[in-house]
């Protein structure tokens, strides 16, 4: 199968979000309902750190070469220039979302490095992968980022600090993207990339070969096969079976349906095959997973 060059030109790189922040703040919180939904770009990235909470809910992880599902809302925080999705849609069934913006130095070039900051300092290194944070932080900062949302500017910033010394002393928490990739200087490995990453989003229903990838970035397999290992750390039918079987995940929390629908909905051209990956992705079989979180909502 041949790959309409032209038309995934347009495929590039996530798009940079451009942050524009109030003229009398040094950071962005915005606070969204379920009827006023965050309507950020799909797939994007900006210099800013972004702390994001979901108030219960559910809904997809993409962060880097990242690929997972959560489910009763989401804490996590995303370092500088690491391209991600947006965290809800309209089948989220969330009741609130607040995304909290900043830039590393927003303080100031030193203020992070001073000897009291040490630890706020380490939690934006780490968060370079992106950090997902447990339950019991779940709970209590996102109860703080709530009343963060309706300070004034000034308590904001001195309400915003205790939050981030708070999550830094924290160890529930999963490096999301801990061999993955941030945005990379060279803008044609880049743009490479984001062609592959964008055509599996938009083709992982039906067959992608290998074949028709390289097509797509005009490699020969063996180079390709080099080049997104090195990116991604991960084989391509790896990333494509991982994003698949997210998806798969995605169905069985939010549609009624057959398992043996959802295995085709998904990609999967054969049950037993996605039955047995299922297995080895989520630690269990789809049904067991499907009661699993029924029990939960």
């Amino acid at each position: 199968m041949k790959v309409n060059i032209a038309a995934s030109k347009k495929l590039t790189r996530p798009p940079l979000e451009k942050v524009v922040l109030p003229h009398d703040a040094s950071i962005l919180i915005r606070h969204f309902h379920e009827n006023q939904r965050n309507s950020m770009p799909f797939w994007h990235f900006h210099p800013e750190l972004e702390l994001v909470y979901v108030k219960g809910g559910n809904g997809k992880r993409h962060i880097g070469s990242h690929l997972s599902y959560f489910n009763d809302g989401e804490l996590v925080l995303i370092g500088s220039n690491l391209p991600h999705e947006g965290f809800t849609n309209r089948l989220s069934h969330y009741k609130c979302e607040i995304v909290v913006q900043m830039l590393p130095d927003f303080l100031g070039d030193q203020f992070f490095k001073i000897p009291e900051m040490k630890g706020i300092y380490s939690l934006f290194e780490k968060a370079k992968g992106g950090l997902a944070f447990g339950n019991n932080d779940k709970e209590r900062i996102g109860a703080q980022l709530e009343e963060l949302a309706e300070m004034d500017k000034f308590n904001q910033i001195l309400h915003l600090i205790k939050i981030l010394k708070d999550l830094s002393q924290s160890t529930d928490y999963k490096i999301l993207n801990a061999n993955g990739f941030s945005l990379v200087a060279n803008i044609q490995d880049n743009d490479r990339l984001n062609k592959v990453l964008n055509h599996v989003k938009e083709n992982f229903r039906n067959p992608i070969s290998l074949s028709e990838i390289c097509d797509l970035v005009s490699m020969t397999e063996p180079s390709f096969c080099r080049y997104f290992k090195k990116m991604t750390h991960k084989t391509f039918t790896q990333f494509l079976n991982e994003y698949r079987l997210v998806h798969a995940s995605k169905l069985l929390s939010e549609k009624q349906i057959s398992i043996t629908e959802v295995c085709f909905e998904s990609g999967f051209s054969n049950y037993s095959h996605f039955v047995s990956q299922f297995k080895s992705f989520a630690r269990k079989s789809p049904s067991e997973y499907r009661k699993e979180i029924q029990d939960i909502l």
